[in-house]
């Protein structure tokens, strides 16, 4: 099973045994008497000390071991009373896997910016930040996968390459084989694509949402947690070209039993994140943002305050603030209302009974005919974190929005099929990954919570 990490020798009471201890070299420091090592394997945020003789080792090696070189160290696990540390190893025997050259290594004990560190993807994983916040990942993703199993859910794995666009928005990453300089053409003039690999034109998916409700028209309740991707030409904090979505749907569930599930699912993410995460979120709390324990902490207990988009749009106006962008019924809410919301009844806010308008077709109609039953989940410092509905189950209905929003039919015969064959009222909701990182790690850049960022003019790495 390999050695102990360093989370577990910290936690070991096995004082005075041998141990053999792998990582690389955060930093090093000492003497012609005594040197002292900080190793780190990524298991945990600390790294663990190691106090070695240089009488011991031999010269040459002593001084390619720099910071970043890989190393594996066997000695004694000794209990230091008083310290930082509970424990720290006191070497016996050092090998040295892989050097860094300290003029050429990136990484050295000192800051570096967030910007620096976008242009060294493949090494930030090494820093006490990403560390922490890929941590997190992956303890988020873990909860996320327990909260919906516990709960009855299946998980579904939606298709990357699809034929349909389930945002309508056209923003999409076209899949192909044909050839980009002479592809072949129809009688008009037109790209065939019925020559191409699937035979019609496709793309990858922005949503597993429609394939979403195929399933859980049959299963009950499911999710998808995947990849989704926009080809919106947005540089900002806020956005990426490849991103993973949440999105649950669930059969026989209206809107408010939908905006039930969103609250208690966002809590219990959060709080498991409190719970699971202690030491990588006090260090987050520490060196970027010294509100991210509170704001959790709130979010985690909060009651989530209800209302309607018309509701909001009274409340907003009322405000008497000047809004960068003014505010009137009809149009979309901006970060600086969603933020004002939130603010105004100091939690999280859900919205719902957007105007028809402004959202997509698969929303069902409320008998109004001016507005639907959507919702939106509004979060302190992030604004929307969660976007869903009650979607539109009656065939008639479906088939004449998308008439209305002019989206080719002959795409969506398979969804509205479905709507033929014993409909029934369900709901569902997308959750952005990465925006509920940035929620739980603090960080302001979006491009900072996932490993490998994919934006305009960036598919480094």
């Amino acid at each position: 099973m390999g050695s102990p990490t360093v989370k577990e020798l910290l936690a070991s009471t096995a004082y005075d045994t041998n141990v053999t201890l792998n990582g690389w070299v955060r930093t090093k420091r000492g003497n012609k008497k005594i040197v002292f090592l900080a190793v780190n394997d990524g298991s945990v945020i600390h790294s663990i000390q190691v106090v070695a003789d240089p009488t011991k080792f031999e010269e040459e090696l002593l001084r390619s071991v720099t910071t970043g070189a890989a190393v594996a160290v066997t000695g004694k696990l000794v209990r230091t009373e008083g310290r930082d540390q509970p424990v720290e190893v006191h070497a016996e025997k050092l090998e040295l896997y892989g050097s860094a050259d300290p003029a050429s290594y990136p990484l050295q004990k000192k800051g570096h910016s967030l910007e620096f560190l976008r242009e060294i993807a493949h090494l930030r994983p090494r820093t006490n930040t990403f560390g922490a916040v890929l941590r997190i990942r992956h303890a988020l993703s873990y909860a996320i996968h327990t909260y919906f199993n516990d709960r009855g859910f299946f998980y579904l794995h939606s298709p990357i390459i699809t034929g349909s666009d389930a945002e309508g928005a056209g923003e999409m990453f076209r899949v192909t084989t044909l050839d980009a300089v002479n592809p072949p053409r129809n009688k008009k003039g037109h790209v065939d694509f019925k020559k191409d690999f699937f035979g019609k034109e496709t793309n990858l998916t922005v949503s597993g949402q429609l394939e979403g409700e195929m399933a859980a028209l049959a299963l009950g309740k499911v999710y998808t947690f995947g990849p989704t991707f926009r080809a919106e030409n947005s540089n900002t904090p806020r956005h990426l070209a490849e991103f993973w979505m949440i999105e649950p749907e669930m059969a026989f569930y209206d809107i408010h039993d939908n905006m039930d599930l969103a609250e208690d699912m966002l809590k219990y993410l959060v709080a498991y994140i409190l719970d699971h995460c202690a030491d990588d979120v006090a260090f987050l709390n520490k060196m970027y943002d010294q509100e991210l324990t509170a704001r959790l902490q709130s979010a985690a207990a909060s009651t989530f305050h209800r209302m309607s988009y018309t509701e909001a749009i009274d409340l907003l106006t009322a405000s008497g603030k000047e809004f960068e962008y003014p505010v009137s019924w009809g149009a979309d809410l901006q970060k600086e209302h969603e933020n004002h919301l939130v603010d105004h009844f100091k939690g999280p806010v859900i919205l719902s009974d957007y105007p028809r308008d402004i959202k997509a077709f698969y929303m069902k109609q409320n008998d109004d005919g001016k507005t639907v039953r959507a919702m939106d989940v509004l979060f302190p410092w992030i604004g929307e974190i969660i976007g869903g509905s009650q979607r539109e189950e009656r065939h008639e209905v479906l088939q004449n929005r998308i008439r209305e929003m002019n989206i080719p039919e002959e795409s969506l015969w398979w969804y509205l099929e479905t709507r033929k064959y014993g409909t029934v009222p369900h709901s569902g909701f997308g959750l952005g990954f990465e925006r509920l990182m940035l929620f739980v790690t603090g960080m302001t850049n979006i491009r900072d919570v996932i490993p490998f960022p994919r934006t305009p003019q960036n598919a480094e790495f």
